[in-house]
């Protein structure tokens, strides 16, 4: 009795193995994987003073980006460090490019020029002559 209840088990445990192997390849078959498309995430637009003159020096810009770049700069930077003494402050120079770019691209208007010029103007009374200078300068360098 004990041979045959010995084999009995031994066959009951390999059906069972092969019931066991059989669903664990049947499964991994049928389940297909799907990739999942990742989320459009919008970047996080960078507010370097640098970053944001690039995008304006672009000529290739448009005006609604052009916008939308000017809206940042005077909104993270619109307040240029103070004087030292009676010269500009050595950043200054940044803000003189930004409104040389401004007045020169090709997808400006006149509007988007005087409102961050002004805009600019009002924040720091103390370069108000230097910002009008430079928008000037970069007026007549369009060579209309």
């Amino acid at each position: 009795m004990d041979i045959i209840l010995l084999i009995k088990s031994a066959l009951g445990l390999s059906i069972l193995l092969a019931i066991l192997i059989y669903l664990f390849f049947s499964k991994g078959k049928k389940k297909k994987v799907v990739k999942k498309k990742p989320k459009k995430v919008k970047p996080k637009t960078p507010t370097d003073l640098k970053y944001l003159a690039s995008i304006i020096k672009n000529r290739e810009t448009t005006t609604e980006l052009l916008q939308e770049t000017l809206d940042l700069v005077f909104k993270y930077h619109a307040d240029i460090p103070r004087k030292i003494g009676t010269n500009n402050h050595p950043n200054f120079v940044m803000y003189e490019d930004i409104i040389f770019a401004i007045c020169r691209h090709p997808n400006t208007n006149s509007k988007i020029v005087s409102g961050f010029t002004s805009s600019l103007e009002k924040r720091n009374e103390q370069y108000r002559s230097q910002i009008n200078n430079a928008l000037t300068k970069g007026l007549n360098s369009r060579g209309i």
